[in-house]
């Protein structure tokens, strides 16, 4: 899908604020409210707007530590692995990568018990690298247009 200016300012206000109303969207980039619903729902249907989320942060919940965990799995031991990690609760992102490592998970973990217990749980799959988050430097940033 061919995405013009006018959806990009649209896409803009959406990972903004996706609870802003169409009329609210429509304001800000210029055009009606049945035009901005129009183009939103052209963009759902090509597979540009994939969900509409709600963010949960960790730490008001309970957890205490969120940390960046590397897997190099043993030989045989990555599909096994990429079966098994969707059953994981601590996993909130899992990405497949290339270089030494074959995974990268973030996960969030109550306590460094619980992390101990985490990793003890990985140990069968492969060789894992856990780093610590200490904070954010940029979360959550929008999909920018391309120049």
């Amino acid at each position: 899908m061919n995405i013009d200016s006018l959806s990009w300012k649209i896409l803009k206000c959406l990972q903004i604020n996706a609870r802003q109303s169409n009329a609210e969207i429509g304001r800000q980039v210029g055009i009606s409210s049945p035009a901005v619903s129009e183009r939103i729902k052209k963009m759902e249907d090509a597979g540009v707007i994939q969900s509409y989320n709600t963010l949960v942060s960790p730490f008001e919940v309970g957890y205490q530590l969120k940390a960046l965990i590397t897997l190099r799995a043993f030989m045989g031991m990555l599909k096994p692995f990429l079966e098994k990690v969707k059953t994981y609760n601590e996993v909130i992102n899992c990405y497949r990568i290339t270089g030494n490592e074959n995974i990268v998970m973030e996960v969030v973990l109550k306590d460094q018990k619980h992390l101990e217990s985490f990793i003890d749980q990985l140990i069968v799959y492969g060789e894992s690298k856990t780093q610590i988050v200490l904070s954010h430097v940029i979360k959550h940033s929008e999909v920018k247009q391309l120049k």
